[in-house]
């Protein structure tokens, strides 16, 4: 069954993620090409574009033009799918707020420069300044009624990730013989019931096993996603959701002195920073701190306070293993000092049968110690489901596609992060897509194999869910 919606689209920005989700819009909703426009900074997508008769216009979107832009394709009871890089998120979702017009994106941009501007502070130049700003759109003055719904940073994760984490907690309350007389239904409920749980740390822990026969070369920068949104991410401060069960703030963290106070950031770069985590297929692993906005705001949705003080939060980050031709791509650019290659290469159309993406959350230090739970989707699956995309980017497309039912059904629900979109009906629109979801228990903590006196380690043997045990330094 199509959602019916008899607005225009417009799509800003056409790479991988954008030519990924175009067959899905056809396949969910009741538009037509003609109600369909793309408006990017270059040629990547025309062919595709092309094939599906939308219209494709190269005219890159800047402060001076972007609300004209915008107006001359779409207006009152239409949508805005922003899945682009280097165009500011909050100026769209401000210009969406006033003109009526559904929004959702994959992450919050900024203009160009803002990630790497010297000028800004760390603290500036995190996501979760960029969070803050666009949450505080909410309170934006002239808008008379209700406001059109705006899902901020809704793809695989950030977005599908805060989904499984709901559906984690109560399959860990099941299991744990925990009696729910219903699924909760807000933050406060959520919050209690992870704090009665015993979650101390959550990962976004990802796995990729993608690959191509062309192996990465020296200079050049192989990912299976956005490579110009990997190297913006990976070029801010490592950030994490920090936990009331830590017993100190590390070296080199520090907290911001503005918003909701969910998060922290280390003063150094993502893809500078490692920690130890699992996955069903990996098993133990080492992966990147990068940082991302469901870090700061599962934190933020998981929080209990008593007055101004926060009696419970967990500790929740990303931990990212990309492509093997990444992780070289990754240790190039530290050597470079985070100068990104002169050659770019994506891989999706020449990955190798059997790679796979493990997407998932794992939620640790409750009384079953480590669950994980999530996606494992192969670039078998993929190419028999729908065209133009890996397994990382139907990981994404198909989570938009369920945010965006979500966002037509409630039209008026204002900016929203993906914890207030109902996770049920998200994951049933996206589930078809994502290859196997299974849930796995682990007795795996960040102390298993350590402590053997070959080197010397500071290690917290009182409390294994410590950050300081799963950092690698």
């Amino acid at each position: 069954m199509k959602q019916e919606f008899n607005g225009r689209i417009l799509l800003i920005g056409c790479g991988s993620i954008g030519q990924g989700v175009l067959p899905l819009l056809f396949r969910h909703f009741t538009v037509t090409p003609e109600r369909v426009s793309i408006v990017t900074a270059d040629q990547r997508g025309e062919a595709v574009a092309r094939q599906h008769g939308v219209r494709f216009i190269i005219d890159p979107l800047k402060p001076d033009n972007f609300a004209t832009i915008v107006r001359s394709h779409i207006g009152p009871g239409d949508f805005l799918l922003n899945v682009s890089v280097d165009v500011a998120s909050a100026a769209l979702i401000e210009l969406c707020q006033r003109s009526n017009i559904l929004y959702l994106d994959t992450c919050i941009e900024p203009w160009p420069g803002a990630y790497t501007d010297p000028e800004r502070s760390i603290s500036e130049r995190s996501n979760y300044a960029l969070r803050d700003a666009a949450l505080q759109l909410r309170s934006l003055s002239g808008i008379e009624g209700p406001r059109p719904t705006a899902v901020l940073a809704h793809g695989a994760n950030p977005g599908l990730v805060s989904h499984f984490v709901k559906q984690a907690l109560l399959n860990i309350a099941a299991d744990s013989g925990e009696s729910l007389a219903k699924i909760p239904a807000n933050q406060q409920a959520w919050a209690e019931l992870s704090h009665r749980l015993g979650v101390k740390v959550i990962h976004i822990a990802e796995r990729d096993t993608q690959t191509s026969a062309v192996p990465k070369k020296i200079g050049e920068f192989v990912n299976t996603w956005s490579i110009d949104g990997f190297y913006s991410e990976a070029s801010q401060p490592a950030e994490m959701g920090w936990g009331t069960h830590e017993k100190r703030l590390p070296a080199d963290g520090r907290h911001h002195e503005f918003g909701c106070q969910s998060a922290i950031y280390l003063q150094q770069a993502s893809f500078m920073t490692k920690c130890r985590s699992w996955t069903p297929t990996a098993q133990a692993q080492h992966g990147w701190i990068v940082t991302h906005h469901e870090s700061i705001a599962i934190a933020d949705f998981l929080t209990l306070r008593d007055g101004d003080t926060v009696t419970y939060r967990p500790t929740v980050h990303y931990a990212y293993r990309p492509c093997d031709a990444a992780v070289l791509s990754l240790d190039e650019l530290a050597g470079n000092n985070n100068q990104l290659q002169s050659e770019q290469r994506l891989i999706s159309d020449d990955i190798l049968p059997g790679g796979v993406d493990e997407l998932g959350v794992l939620l640790m230090g409750h009384q079953k110690n480590a669950y994980w739970f999530g996606s494992q989707l192969s670039i078998d699956q993929t190419r028999k489901l729908v065209s133009y995309n890996n397994a990382t980017s139907l990981q994404v497309t198909a989570s938009m596609i369920g945010a965006m039912v979500w966002a037509m059904q409630n039209p008026q629900s204002g900016i929203v992060d993906a914890e207030q979109v109902d996770h049920r009906l998200t994951l049933e629109v996206a589930y078809p897509y994502l290859g196997e979801i299974l849930g796995v228990y682990s007795d795996w903590n960040p102390l298993h194999g350590r402590g053997n006196k070959l080197f010397p380690e500071s290690l917290d043997h009182e409390d294994p869910w410590q950050f300081s045990n799963f950092r690698v330094c």
